[in-house]
């Protein structure tokens, strides 16, 4: 049988519902928002005036910049382009703004810390 592994001095269940409620926690959620939510925007945004300008702006899509390639090739290249673009600006984000706080959490959470108030009595 295997034992379960021991994290800290408290072993015992993380109220998740503290340490959701928890300011470090909301400023986490904040500031993932503010980078996910104006990406998605723009990247759904983006693709849709792909798709809109394929369906109605065919003409302007097979318009020949060099031999075979047209502008509705590039827009399709670029699609891939901008989600890379996107993966890796997330990948810096989360490495100055999320990374660090999301690790002092679940280190509290680890050591049984979830919430100050709790040690108090």
């Amino acid at each position: 049988m295997v034992e379960p592994e021991e994290k800290g001095p408290n072993t015992g269940p993380v109220d998740s519902v503290t340490v959701q409620n928890s300011p470090e926690f909301i400023a986490l959620r904040k500031a993932l928002r503010r980078f996910v939510f104006p990406a998605t925007i723009i990247f759904l945004a983006w693709y849709t005036l792909y798709v809109l300008a394929s369906t109605y702006a065919q003409g302007f899509m097979r318009i020949s910049v060099v031999g075979n390639v047209n502008i509705g090739l590039i827009f399709g290249l670029l699609q891939f382009v901008s989600t890379f673009f996107i993966a890796w600006a997330y990948a810096r984000y989360a490495d100055k703004n999320l990374d660090a706080k999301a690790e002092a959490i679940k280190t509290r959470m680890e050591l049984g810390n979830g919430d100050a108030k709790e040690d108090q009595p």
